[in-house]
């Protein structure tokens, strides 16, 4: 299932495409430093003049579109190449013009069909994978962590997010969207949420407890009332997962923590006094959990940035989430 602010661009163009309208999926593989949209961003464009995500802040995408329907009759792909001058770049929000390069892809064509549903049912299952694009032979793959010709370097570049070149290949890395699971629905939780979906991440509440989670403390928000153990296995526990646990009861907090453990997930805080984490250390040992393991939890939670109020706990909670995330 796609969650949070995932874009279904290859899963609109693999529907065009089978509904016989004809797809072209164009993807930024080079940009000027400070582009509206990142390497790896992608539009599609229908043969019936359908649009869906973008490559630009709008000053390409009239040119792209027209590449692309001209690609859709002749079959071949092609890489387009635009210099942005001053006026257009500061048109979009940018200081200064530069360079943008896109990758044009008719489906079927030139990006065969079997790939791309390939790509959409790893996308749909939560598997992080690259589309590797060789620009010179245009052979064309799936790649995903422990590539044996890629190495490290494609898992660098899922851990980083970051699309780009490895020689003449190009990378288009598909992460699976970001997740955050908040154990407690306590105050902290009701900015965290809030500025989890604004760093992207798709959050969601986890409390049995119907005083704290209830709808209108959180309205609109995701709230699981199962017990935390049995609600995380529910939701997931990828290496796309971080998880916080803010409830200060270890009947709560504990069957998270041990469940996140036996997990992928990139990232455990723990709210708590570094009294209260020593007590939680001495459960958890005499449950049988092992030091290495244990040591995988954040505690107490957050980056140490002198934080008071529940805001700025919350700041501090999803910075060193960040930090996590993007440095290992």
């Amino acid at each position: 299932m796609l969650t949070g602010d995932f874009e279904a661009i290859p899963e609109t163009a693999l529907d065009w495409h089978r509904a016989g309208a004809g797809a072209v999926l164009a993807t930024v593989i080079e940009t000027w430093g400070s582009a509206p949209r990142p390497v790896g961003s992608q539009l599609a464009i229908s043969g019936e003049g359908g649009m869906a995500g973008s490559v630009s802040g709008g000053c390409v995408e009239g040119a792209v579109i027209a590449e692309a329907l001209e690609a859709l009759e002749d079959g071949t792909p092609r890489i387009l190449e635009f210099g942005v001058s001053d006026d257009d770049a500061f048109a979009v929000g940018l200081a200064c013009g530069g360079r943008i390069r896109v990758l044009v892809e008719p489906v079927g064509a030139a990006l065969p069909e079997d790939l791309l549903a390939d790509l959409v049912a790893a996308r749909a299952a939560r598997r992080a994978v690259a589309h590797v694009v060789d620009t010179e032979t245009w052979d064309r793959r799936l790649a995903g962590p422990g590539d044996p010709m890629l190495g490290d370097r494609i898992a660098d570049r899922m851990r980083a997010d970051k699309s780009g070149f490895e020689g003449a290949a190009f990378l288009g890395i598909h992460n699976p969207p970001l997740r955050m699971a908040i154990v407690g629905a306590v105050h902290i939780a009701q900015p965290l949420v809030q500025m989890a979906r604004l760093a992207g991440f798709a959050p969601v509440l986890i409390d049995p407890r119907p005083a704290f989670g209830a709808a209108e403390r959180f309205p609109g928000e995701t709230i699981l009332d199962d017990w935390p153990d049995a609600a995380l296995a529910a939701h997931g526990r990828d290496a796309r997962t971080a998880v916080v646990t803010l409830t200060h009861d270890p009947k709560l907090d504990d069957p998270a923590i041990v469940a996140a453990l036996d997990s992928e997930v990139f990232y455990l805080g723990c709210l708590g006094s570094t009294r209260t984490h020593a007590k939680r250390l001495e459960r958890l040992r005499e449950a049988g959990i092992p030091d290495d393991r244990i040591a995988r939890i954040h505690a107490p939670v957050g980056l140490d940035i002198g934080a008071r109020s529940p805001a700025e706990i919350a700041v501090s909670i999803l910075a060193e989430i960040i930090e996590r995330l993007r440095q290992g």
